[in-house]
């Protein structure tokens, strides 16, 4: 679903300040989408982290699985005017609720992206050579 939207991601990416994404993208624009998982209501009530993300994204989603009770999301604490929605199944998945876009700054984009681009240079040579190491 994030490719035909134009949206390239790797998973599980560390942010600054010790945080790890779900999914970072980045599309042709240049523009940073963040993507949170969750899998169940705890998971969701439970994340007191995910307000930190927003300094490392132009764009972020919630993503939850088909049949979710995602009423909390609509919920002012979840900022619903800046955050979107997308609802998964195993084939799928579509964006319920678009997210809105609050460009970086250009200083935080150009290092987002840095680290955005070299973490998924640093994951590929690790395809190739797993002696190279892990490429987190």
């Amino acid at each position: 679903m994030l490719l035909r939207h134009e949206l390239v991601a790797i998973a599980e990416v560390p942010l600054e300040g010790g945080r790890r994404a779900d999914l970072m993208a980045l599309d042709a624009r240049g523009r940073i989408t963040i993507v949170e998982i969750k899998v169940s209501r705890a998971d969701l009530l439970g994340d007191g982290k995910w307000q930190d993300y927003l300094a490392h994204c132009d764009r972020f989603f919630w993503a939850v699985p088909a049949g979710f009770d995602a009423s909390p999301i609509d919920g002012p604490a979840f900022l619903p005017e800046r955050t979107g929605l997308i609802v998964a199944d195993r084939y799928d998945a579509a964006v319920v609720r678009e997210a809105r876009t609050d460009p970086l700054a250009a200083h935080v984009r150009k290092r987002c992206t840095l680290a955005f681009a070299r973490r998924a240079g640093r994951r590929l040579i690790a395809l190739a050579d797993p002696d190279a190491g892990p490429g987190f």
